[in-house]
């Protein structure tokens, strides 16, 4: 009877599957387990690798991931798609040592535990091996920040590397963020009820094969998760994120309105208002306005939509073009609703604003829509 499943998010790992299966295989001796890998459509054949083991080792599955991406969700996804009663999660990369697993298998079912997780910080444990301060530095930062949004006291509230009854997740599963957040922690901050952990010290290694997955999109992501909970979900995560970029489109709108008005144009900034006429003024704000579009453009399809992220340059000019023509009601909204309050004499710049935050929900409608392909 199948007894655990180890859920093993991968991306770009193909060197790493059929050593990772003999190191679950040696660890897990006289254990009914499973291995499955939920690959998000990697480039370098990491699932039909994961497929060829499979034809041979009924205990390694596969769930390939098509159009979407994501650590948290795969992990998700992956512990969704298991009947096993415990499940763990870990990285494929050879970081996690799979020697823990007996240990902490053992934990939850004593079930003097809820969860079981191994911790890079806990007295025992050690990165060394790792051979990067810089990244052990950077995650020291992150779990403080965690630790006090969140109110979860563990040593490593970041850590990828634990295991959990599968009705405990299942439970709470569509409350979860799945979004630039890391797992566990998404569990512990999720769940109502409080969970009994049991800490690991782990021995954090060097990657077996390929490069860091860590991109940079994860402090952006990141910082979602932790607004995600702290602020409890007032608007939906993916709009955040748009939000957010949105945010940084307003500072690209106003620096680039003051590049064309005061050095190309040469004019002065006097008392809240430009000394310009109405039509130099509506052309410099269309320039600026077209500049902060494109910059949301790429920003936007490297963070809010990085699970459907466009590439290559063909893709990106026609996804630009979309973008420019969902967003084209928007901008003249802008345009025009800015103008109307420069009339009503309002402060140039609060004008400006104005018609930002008039043309932001059209733009965010339409453009997950019709050029990432979906909403939310």
């Amino acid at each position: 009877m199948l007894q655990l499943a180890v859920i093993l998010p991968t991306y770009n790992e193909r060197n790493n599957i059929a050593l990772m299966v003999q190191r679950l295989d040696a660890a897990l001796h006289g254990c009914a387990w499973e291995a499955i890998f939920v690959d998000d459509n990697s480039p370098d054949g990491t699932a039909e690798e994961a497929r060829r083991i499979a034809r041979d080792d009924p205990r390694v599955r596969v769930i390939e991931r098509i159009g979407r991406r994501g650590l948290a969700s795969a992990a998700i996804e992956g512990m969704c798609a298991t009947a096993a009663p415990i499940v763990a999660v870990m990285d494929a990369d050879g970081q996690h040592d799979t020697a823990l697993l007996p240990e902490m298998y053992a934990a939850i079912v004593s079930d003097e535990y809820d969860v079981a997780y191994a911790s890079r910080f806990a007295e025992g444990a050690s990165t060394e091996a790792w051979g990067r301060p810089d990244r052990v530095k950077a995650s020291g930062i992150a779990n403080a920040i965690a630790r006090r949004v969140t109110g979860v006291d563990l040593t490593d509230p970041m850590s990828g590397f634990f295991m959990l009854r599968g009705e405990t997740l299942r439970a709470d599963a569509h409350r979860l963020s799945g979004v630039g957040f890391k797992i566990l922690l998404d569990i512990l901050a999720t769940v109502d009820r409080p969970l009994r952990v049991k800490e690991f010290p782990l021995n954090f290694a060097a990657r077996m094969d390929g490069e860091s997955k860590l991109d940079r999109t994860v402090v952006f992501e990141f910082l979602i998760g932790l607004y995600d909970k702290w602020l409890g979900r007032v608007i939906p995560t993916r709009f955040a994120l748009f939000a957010t970029v949105g945010a940084m489109g307003v500072v690209v709108n106003f620096a680039v309105l003051w590049l064309v008005l005061s050095v190309i144009l040469r004019e002065r900034f006097v008392y809240g208002h430009w000394a310009v006429g109405e039509r130099t003024f509506i052309i410099a704000n269309t320039i600026a306005a077209l500049a902060a579009m494109t910059f949301n453009f790429v920003l936007n399809n490297e963070l809010t939509y990085a699970d459907k992220r466009l590439r290559g340059l063909v893709p990106l000019f026609k996804g630009w073009a979309k973008f420019f023509l969902t967003c084209a009601i928007g901008i003249l909204s802008q345009i025009a609703s800015t103008d109307a309050l420069k009339r009503l004499h309002i402060n140039d710049a609060l004008a400006v604003l104005g018609g930002i935050i008039l043309a932001s929900v059209w733009n965010f409608a339409l453009s997950s829509k019709f050029v990432w392909g979906k909403y939310g």
